[in-house]
């Protein structure tokens, strides 16, 4: 596990809060995965999966407003945040699959289901776990947010060229750039705010998502960014049969409305898609209440309910079995 911390403000509402505990989860091909337990132990649980150059930390609001009541599991993707970088040939949409399958498996008791969430790359993990059956045991429903499923570079609007072909080359550039962000300044953050957020987002909230994306490593955003260059998962969002719910920001430019719209018409069981007016990308940080709202549902309407199912289910074979030795 890396020794330094992921960048993050240390303060105000968009800080970590503190975890119940931490642990390594060990991937399929050795990748050592930060993890991180909020929350209490016996609650219903939801598993948090963050994007590009982000970390755990950028969960940080929802995880805060969610562990009251819930266990919530979130892990910093390969590289990024305190878990250690790979080869070059452990960037792809299977070793996503694979890391988030681990987590899954070691963070939650035999049985446990929980409620999955993803929010850019994270949504895209979800969906490139889709043909697992290790996710179809566990997921009692999803929430993708603020993602895509192919074609980032043609339909991003960061640089919003008429031209497709255009769009394409400007946002590979973007993707593949190695050059160091720099020192978090006043220029730097506003670039950010262009890029990622909506116009509305507080001076707090451009500070807290600047300080998660200086900190990633540029190979590692190289490398990641690479991928999601050459992404292709509109089949795996079509095998993610469990229920599902897609949120996203109107003012997006990195994933634009388009790729929302596309994933609910994709999706076999989509039950609804929250469009939020000005919203930009980073819409965990611009909007936490209606994200961590949006979990919470998706814990009662398909966990909860479930679960009690489950138990009067099993309650009515006990009463039958001993109605059964007393006749």
């Amino acid at each position: 596990m890396s020794s330094s911390r992921p960048g993050h403000v240390t303060s105000g509402p968009y800080a970590p809060p503190v975890p119940r505990t931490t642990m390594t989860v060990t991937s399929a091909d050795g990748a050592r995965i930060y993890t991180e337990i909020h929350g209490p132990e016996h609650a219903p649980a939801i598993v948090l999966a963050h994007g590009w150059t982000c970390s755990t930390a950028f969960w940080a609001p929802v995880v805060r407003d969610l562990s009251a009541d819930h266990k919530v599991i979130v892990y910093d993707q390969r590289g990024h945040g305190r878990s250690p970088a790979v080869r070059p040939a452990g960037h792809s949409t299977h070793a996503l699959a694979d890391d988030l399958i681990a987590v899954l498996e070691r963070t939650l008791e035999p049985g446990e289901r929980t409620v999955v969430g993803g929010h850019s790359m994270g949504g895209m993990t979800i969906m490139a776990a889709a043909g697992r059956s290790q996710l179809h045991e566990r997921a009692a429903a999803v929430l993708l947010c603020s993602t895509g499923p192919t074609e980032l570079a043609a339909e991003a609007r960061v640089f919003p060229f008429r031209s497709p072909a255009a769009r394409r080359q400007a946002h590979w550039l973007l993707l593949h750039s190695r050059t160091p962000l720099g020192p978090v300044s006043s220029l730097t953050k506003r670039a950010l705010k262009y890029a990622t957020m909506g116009a509305g987002s507080t001076p707090e909230q451009v500070e807290a998502c600047a300080r998660i994306v200086h900190a990633c490593p540029t190979g590692v955003r190289a490398h990641w960014g690479k991928v999601l260059y050459g992404l292709e998962l509109t089949g795996g969002a079509g095998k993610l049969t469990m229920p599902a719910a897609v949120i996203a920001g109107t003012a997006d430019r990195l994933t634009p409305l388009v790729h929302a719209r596309r994933l609910a018409s994709v999706l076999p069981d989509c039950r609804d898609l929250t469009e939020l007016p000005g919203l930009g990308h980073m819409t965990p940080i611009e909007a936490p209440d209606t994200v961590a709202g949006r979990l919470r549902a998706l814990v009662q309407d398909h966990l909860e309910r479930q679960e009690h199912r489950e138990q009067q289910a099993r309650q009515q074979e006990t009463a039958a079995e001993q109605r059964g030795k007393t006749a």
